[in-house]
């Protein structure tokens, strides 16, 4: 169950209006690297936890804090639309890099929300959950955790730079500290699940002639692999000892795939015999299927 108080979680200020910058802050709302990623990661993670109660507390707490963060950003976002009109994109544009790329604010802020946020990306794509990392296993989504933890932070620091307004500083300031403390609490939960730093998920063993493949770097490159490169020639977190293939060796051998069926249409050169294929195949069961429904 969840409440909402009408407080935020932090104090939003906008002292210059900027409806470019209310554009790339919705980046940080429903792009890859944004809010609705985390809070939707971190969600639907704690309601399908298993096992130990505070890891199921512990996701479910940073989700709902990660909905106050989409209120905050939402917030500026809107504020950054009072009283701006269209015409005024180009007057705010002040770094070339975002010039190039985006000069003038997002026509849906108008035509689609009326001077308000929406779940969407700077480019107003609406948010799409295929980013978001699911496992049901505990030790890989804290580890996947502290990555989207690190790319958001990354973007939260990208926009406050790109800011001159003292508000909008002082939010990002507020959500990149944020993200330092989710991006800790989610590395010591994944040391805590998994402190031998095996392999995930760590019941799976690399067993037999397959375990001299589990810690061998394969070298594709011409380049010879520097001595100093822990990958290849150091020890890994598990307390195995890496080793180095060079070249990277070709453990298969060539393909070899057989002829297409007629109905592919790949050209008689690429094409089975008719007694594999032909009108019995699965274009000829799909006629007859069309043909028993308008009968």
């Amino acid at each position: 169950m969840f409440s909402h108080h009408k407080e935020l979680a932090y104090t939003v200020r906008v002292d210059k209006p900027n409806p470019v910058f209310a554009r790339m802050l919705q980046q940080a709302i429903g792009g890859p690297e944004g809010e609705m990623r985390v809070m939707n990661q971190y969600l639907f993670q704690g309601l399908g936890a298993r096992g130990p109660e505070r890891y199921r507390d512990m996701l479910l707490s940073t989700a709902t804090e990660e909905i106050g963060h989409i209120e905050l950003l939402c917030t500026a976002v809107a504020m950054n639309l009072e009283g701006a009109p269209a015409a005024a994109s180009d007057d705010v544009v002040t770094n070339p890099l975002v010039a190039a790329r985006m000069g003038g604010m997002e026509p849906k802020h108008l035509l689609s929300a009326g001077m308000g946020p929406m779940p969407g990306d700077a480019d107003g794509v609406p948010f799409n959950a295929a980013c978001i990392d699911i496992s049901g296993n505990l030790a890989a989504n804290m580890v996947a955790n502290a990555g989207a933890e690190m790319v958001g932070r990354t973007l939260a620091a990208r926009l406050r730079d790109l800011t001159d307004d003292p508000g909008m500083k002082d939010l990002l300031s507020f959500l990149i500290a944020r993200d330092t403390q989710h991006q800790m609490q989610w590395l010591a939960a994944a040391e805590e699940l998994n402190p031998e730093r095996r392999a995930v998920p760590v019941e799976v063993p690399d067993e037999g002639e397959y375990a001299q493949h589990a810690h061998a770097f394969f070298a594709h490159h011409d380049e010879p692999v520097p001595d100093d490169v822990i990958w290849a020639n150091g020890t890994a977190p598990d307390g195995v000892p890496f080793t180095t293939a060079e070249p990277a060796p070709r453990l298969g051998e060539k393909a070899s795939l057989q002829g297409a069926p007629p109905y592919a249409f790949d050209g008689p050169e690429s094409t089975m015999p008719n007694s594999q294929g032909g009108g019995d195949g699965i274009v000829g069961k799909v006629k007859e299927a069309v043909d028993q429904v308008t009968k």
